[in-house]
């Protein structure tokens, strides 16, 4: 049904998603509740906490990255390459959805809204398992983006989240090539590293960031420090902080 739908529909699924999450920020907000107090309970350090906490800016901010979605055009379809053979016979190279994805991440709960939603744009069916941390964050966004699918008249299924905090259900994942046609792991090193040994799947993954920030010779100076600042200190917590910074000595 996804595969197969329209544009429209799916970014009407995501509008009313958005829409949802902004109308429900008081359910999302008392489920992370529950995540940042056993966070607490267990000892989580407080970067830790942080990468798992939501509050009303972060809730609006997953709004947005949903309502930024929708502006996207539709990759299904688009023809990527076409040539004409010597004979006449026209070949086009064209993007159609992978099928059912798998994506396995860790504490950050916004990622929950963020793959869902790309799958749903891109017409992919996904099964999303989410660290235990958020878990009762994830399956409050989980809840909302169901019903937003079934407003749109697109099945709710579309989007699943693994109904458990069991490790074990990571191992049945990696197992499932019958029923899964891509994994994507999104985390730290060794997460990556088991998914990648582990896993029967076809697995598209990251590795270690190289997040630089390079100050050139010819650089704007106010800019570049402000730029700085804000690479590391918006969020220190995110796999996307500066980790490097490059100056060159002429800028100096």
């Amino acid at each position: 049904a996804l595969r197969n739908t329209t544009t429209d529909a799916k970014n009407r699924a995501l509008t009313e998603a958005a829409r949802l999450i902004r109308a429900d920020s008081a359910a999302i907000l008392a489920a992370n509740a529950l995540d940042i107090q056993a966070a607490k309970n267990a000892g989580m350090t407080e970067a830790m906490q942080d990468r798992l906490l939501l509050n009303p800016v972060r809730v609006e901010g997953m709004a947005k990255g949903l309502d930024d979605i929708v502006a996207l055009p539709d990759p299904v379809g688009a023809i990527v390459e076409e040539w004409q053979r010597p004979n006449g016979l026209k070949i086009s190279r064209v993007r159609v959805p992978i099928g059912v994805i798998g994506v396995i991440y860790e504490a950050r709960p916004n990622v929950t809204a963020d793959a869902g939603a790309l799958c749903i744009k891109s017409g992919n069916v996904v099964v999303l398992r989410g660290g235990s941390d958020s878990f009762h964050s994830s399956r409050a966004i989980v809840d909302l983006i169901r019903r937003a699918l079934s407003a749109a008249g697109l099945p709710e299924d579309c989007v699943q989240l693994v109904p458990t905090t069991d490790r074990a259900a990571v191992g049945e994942l990696l197992k499932a090539m019958d029923w899964l046609d891509l994994i994507v792991p999104r985390g730290g090193r060794s997460l990556i590293d088991r998914v990648t040994a582990e896993s029967r799947v076809p697995v598209l993954r990251h590795y270690e960031g190289l997040c630089h920030v390079y100050v050139d010779r010819d650089a704007d100076v106010a800019m570049a420090r402000d730029i700085v600042a804000n690479a590391k200190m918006r969020r220190v917590s995110v796999c996307g902080a500066a980790e490097t910074l490059l100056i060159d000595k002429a800028a100096l």
